[in-house]
């Protein structure tokens, strides 16, 4: 029985248009020296591309190398023609001066070759974290069928008995390198340690939040994101993916079915009891926008605040990656969720039935790594958004706040939530790191560490550097955390609460600009208030009369077209003239001969 499609598909634009035999000729030509015949190509089955991310330069999603052969069956078992195609590589360890650069370079890149292609529907395979929104963000951008197939989390690591985990492992033994309780060699073994296998980050950090956002959102199928990569269920996934794209395209179900704002609540909501990465702010924003889907900051702390941390997973709890698969991962937080209340359960996801019917079934065995809603780990758990002179908009992860850190700055009898203290300003990463130390700066517990030019302009792209540690003399007094204040973003992997992703950054004139070391900031929980105590006619003063902070220079093309176009992180750092384009796919490109 020929089955047909709801929308005709758009490749027949290319191998079976009966007007144009010349273009048709042209078109099929050169896709025959590799062995694919005239009748796949004008049969009338949907051509799906499967987006690579995987490469030796992305060792987060290097398993794609393989699974995308089990994609691949599971196309053709159902139909279809797979089509892989490479995506412009993003590693968020390595990547200088910071892979953010890279999902809008990623996204443009992959919009033109989702429309300028002949591709019917499309697998995205995601990992390392921005590997996701941009994949996602192209997928609306041209509007054609689309599912998410992540790579899945590295197996646990252990050092010495003990549960280590991707990028935690890192800022947690940074700490006691400085304390000298291990040397160096001891700092290399524990990261060492923590990647024992293919994958992404085995914690909560930013690529297991966002790939458990694209199941949130209901663009993968259900259990999707916790599957580690090496499990023998990774490629079953990937099988049963590949198989149900195909279905898809039939189906015409695009992401504009999928994304609406109710789904994006949904995702807002899984990454609060998750105790997901900050990142997802940006990246949820950029996605949110890039569908035509109204979210602002009041959203966040209307829907992401006032839940609990339901996960028991690292950086905000004890586990990793393997165990939060055993427990039921996604769905089972999902799960949670909607037996609260707190879910849109009507949402429609890439599986043809709602969010809610996929969930039948999905609760928790494993209650000390999935809490009940009714007994979490924290309370009020979720981001809160904070604004004032400093900035417009700034977000703190308040499920990694620990009791030492509310012990110090949040209890104060009368002034619950509520703290003063004195600024300490460092021009960028390097000159944090050559000042910390410096005896002169006399910093101590009753100091905010402030980090500027590490916004999408300044750095540029928006760097992972507000996440500084104290000077070594206060972590050997046992003082481990500061309060943190940035115009850039930290790891998703790290356990401080730093408030993140202040927009407008000090490059365009925002407040951190004309903030100066020894200043008094105030930060009320209550409120979501964080301001200089600074006379407005002294601040008046100082935006006259001092100079900008330092910016450095573009060094390559693309760090100057990224300054050019791209917004704040308050808004996701899109590339604003691109959200113009949405839905593209309505209209075939022109010939191009």
């Amino acid at each position: 029985m020929t089955k047909t499609p709801r929308r005709p598909f758009r490749s027949r634009e290319w191998f079976a248009a009966p007007e144009r035999s010349d273009m048709t000729a042209l078109y099929l030509e050169r896709f025959m020296n590799y062995g694919l015949t005239p009748e796949e190509l004008r049969s009338g089955r949907p051509i799906i591309g499967i987006a690579q991310t995987g490469s030796d330069l992305s060792p987060c999603n290097r398993i794609h190398l393989d699974l995308a052969r089990r994609v691949r069956d599971g196309i053709r078992d159902a139909g279809g023609i797979p089509m892989e195609f490479p995506v412009h590589p993003i590693f968020e360890n390595c990547r200088r001066p910071t892979a953010a650069l890279d999902r809008n370079l990623a996204y443009l890149g992959l919009v033109e070759i989702l429309y300028g292609y002949p591709i019917d529907a499309v697998v995205l395979t995601t990992g390392c974290d921005k590997t996701t929104p941009a994949g996602v963000m192209a997928a609306s951008t041209v509007d054609i069928p689309t599912i998410v197939l992540s790579g899945g989390p590295m197996l646990d690591g252990w050092h010495e008995g003990q549960l280590v985990g991707s990028g935690t492992v890192i800022w947690r033994s940074r700490r006691q390198l400085a304390a000298g309780e291990i040397d160096e060699e001891e700092f290399l073994q524990r990261a060492c340690n923590s990647a024992p296998s293919a994958g992404h980050c085995n914690t909560m950090g930013t690529a297991s939040t966002m790939n458990a956002v694209a199941e949130a959102l209901g663009l993968s199928l259900p259990g999707c994101a916790a599957i580690p990569a090496p499990y023998r269920e990774r490629g079953q996934m990937a099988y049963e993916t590949g198989r149900r794209i195909v279905e898809m395209a039939y189906e015409d179900l695009r992401p504009s079915r999928i994304l609406t704002r109710e789904s994006f609540l949904n995702a807002l909501s899984v990454v609060s009891v998750a105790g997901g990465s900050s990142n997802a702010q940006v990246h949820i924003m950029a996605m949110a926008r890039h569908a035509g889907v109204q979210l602002d900051a009041q959203d966040w702390t209307d829907h992401a605040y006032d839940l609990p941390l339901l996960l028991n997973m690292q950086p905000a709890g004890q586990f990793l990656g393997e165990r939060f698969f055993r427990a039921g991962g996604v769905p089972a937080l999902m799960w949670e969720l909607q037996q609260a209340g707190k879910l849109h359960s009507d949402c429609a996801s890439v599986t043809g039935k709602t969010v809610g019917e996929n969930l039948q079934g999905r609760e928790t065995h494993d209650r000390e790594v999935i809490r009940p809603f009714s007994n979490p780990l924290m309370q009020k758990a979720g981001f809160m958004v904070l604004s004032g002179n400093l900035f417009d908009f700034g977000i703190m992860k308040t499920s990694v706040i620990s009791e030492a850190f509310r012990q110090r700055y949040l209890s104060r009898p009368g002034q619950e939530g509520i703290f003063e203290a004195r600024a300490v300003v460092f021009e960028g990463a390097d000159d944090y790191h050559a000042r910390i130390n410096d005896p002169s700066l006399d910093i101590d517990e009753g100091c905010i560490l402030v980090m500027r030019g590490a916004g999408p302009i300044g750095w540029p792209g928006s760097a992972e550097v507000v996440n500084m540690q104290p000077p070594d003399a206060l972590i050997r007094r046992g003082i481990n955390t500061l309060p943190t204040l940035g115009d850039g973003r930290q790891s998703g992997t790290a356990d401080s609460p730093s408030i993140l992703n202040a927009s407008p950054e000090s490059a365009v004139g925002g407040g951190l600009s004309w903030l100066q070391s020894g200043d008094t900031v105030r930060i009320d929980l209550n409120t979501g208030r964080c301001d200089a105590l600074v006379a407005p006619e002294e601040i008046a003063r100082r935006k006259r009369d001092l100079p900008a902070p330092p910016v450095p220079a573009s060094q390559s093309p693309w760090e100057a077209l990224y300054r050019e176009k791209t917004g704040q992180l308050a808004d996701g750092a899109t590339l604003d003239f691109a959200l113009a384009f949405q839905r593209i796919s309505e209209k075939t490109p022109r010939h191009n001969h």
